[in-house]
């Protein structure tokens, strides 16, 4: 009976603090409830791939469904923070209606967003093949950049355009291949090759 009067006592002793314990729990929580919420961590400034492929072959079409561009690239990888597309060793055949085929290929590309824009990088090779009336043109660079829905070109970088018997050298250089036209823009120098007599 001893015992149980002893633990009696000591339950009255600390009844009055039982209240105040209940206050600084419900205090505690009270404060948990009103603090902000943590930032979640910014992956904006991250620059990591969302998605990449390897052998691609790819068709652009034009309005009428007709194809109007092919592309194959050994490895081609997105990054979603500025929306930019790399390509190793792309490789584009233009096929406009009204021209021969141009055949593009470099070491290494890049895209911008829908693809208005293809840069081109080191080892720029671009080749307009022969038809009936003209020879093969053919211009290497070190940097191109194509406006493919206009079936332009341009480099600011030097240019070299060899024909069957003509090595042309320049810095710059527009290239229309609608209208089968092009600009070398400046230190043009040519070597002419006379035909055989």
């Amino acid at each position: 009976m001893t015992r149980v009067k002893t633990s009696l006592e000591r339950l009255r002793a600390w009844s009055p603090l039982i209240p105040l314990l209940l206050l600084l729990a419900g205090t505690y929580w009270l404060n948990q409830q009103v603090q902000p919420i943590a930032p979640k961590p910014d992956d904006s400034t991250r620059h990591d791939i969302d998605y990449s492929v390897e052998n691609l072959s790819s068709v652009t079409l034009d309005e009428h469904g007709q194809a109007r561009y092919l592309m194959t690239t050994e490895k081609m990888w997105h990054y979603p923070d500025d929306d930019t597309t790399y390509l190793d060793h792309p490789h584009f055949v233009s096929l406009h209606a009204n021209s021969w085929p141009v055949v593009i290929s470099s070491l290494t590309g890049r895209i911008f967003s829908h693809g208005d824009e293809v840069f081109l990088y080191d080892d720029v090779k671009i080749d307009r093949l022969p038809d009936l009336e003209k020879d093969q043109v053919s211009f290497r660079t070190e940097y191109l950049h194509i406006l493919p829905n206009k079936d332009q070109a341009d480099t600011d970088h030097p240019v070299t355009m060899t024909t069957p018997r003509d090595t042309i050298n320049a810095i710059g250089m527009t290239l229309d291949n609608t209208l089968q036209i092009t600009h070398l823009l400046s230190n043009v120098r040519a070597t002419h090759v006379p035909p055989a007599k």
